[in-house]
């Protein structure tokens, strides 16, 4: 289980202009967001094997990042020509 982390305002930020989420359809999104952050936070690291901070890096940025945290933990296996899962 990846938890790809990101604060209720970088969230906000990225979401703002998202009329399909059910969730964020009230008065005020950005409280709504910090209110399952405080609630889902917990949640996701008790069962995430890697937290990765998302920011605001590029996809490929954050796939590099993912794939670094797998070879890490011996996930991905980094002698195969390609990189394939174990």
């Amino acid at each position: 289980m990846v938890y790809l982390r990101a604060s209720p305002e970088e969230l906000f930020r990225r979401l703002r202009h998202d009329t399909h989420r059910p969730l964020l359809q009230v008065a005020d999104p950005l409280r709504k967001l910090r209110d399952l952050y405080q609630a889902r936070d917990p949640l996701y690291r008790e069962i995430a094997h890697f937290i990765i901070e998302t920011g605001r890096p590029s996809v490929s940025t954050m796939v590099n990042m993912i794939l670094m945290q797998l070879e890490l933990a011996g996930v991905v296996d980094t002698q195969a020509g390609e990189r394939g899962l174990r």
